[in-house]
C-alpha cells in the first residue's frame, strides 16, 4: 500500500516539474537586431545629453536669475542621473552572492 502510495506522489511532483511552457513568445528578429536598436538608441540620447551639455557650458549665466540657475543645475543633475543609468553595463552582486562565492570557493580548494 505504501509503495503505491509513494509512486502516485511521485508521479504527481514529477508531473508538475516537467511542464512544458505554453506562454513562450516565439519571436522572428534575431536577438543581435533588438541589440544594435537598443545600442542606437542609447548613444542618440547620450549624443543629445553631450550636445545640451555643451549649450548649457557655452550659455552667459550672469544674466540668468536665481530660479533659472537652479532650474539648470536640477535639468544637469537629472541628465547625469540618466546617463549614468544608461551607460552602465556593469555586473552587481548583492552580499549574500558574494558569501555564496566565497563558500563555493573555500569548499572547492
Amino acid at each position: 500500500m505504501k509503495a503505491k502510495t509513494y509512486a502516485l506522489l511521485a508521479m504527481v511532483m514529477l508531473s508538475f516539474t516537467f511542464g512544458v511552457p505554453v506562454s513562450a513568445k516565439i519571436t522572428d528578429e534575431h536577438p543581435s537586431k533588438t541589440m544594435d536598436k537598443t545600442e542606437a538608441a542609447t548613444a542618440t540620447k547620450l549624443a543629445e545629453m553631450r550636445a545640451r551639455v555643451a549649450e548649457i557650458k557655452a550659455m552667459d549665466k550672469t544674466n540668468l536669475s536665481k530660479e533659472e540657475r537652479k532650474s539648470l543645475k536640477k535639468e544637469l543633475r537629472d541628465m547625469n542621473k540618466k546617463a549614468r543609468a544608461l551607460g552602465s553595463g556593469g555586473v552587481y552582486l548583492s552580499v549574500g552572492a558574494i558569501i555564496l562565492i566565497i563558500l563555493a570557493l573555500i569548499l572547492i580548494l
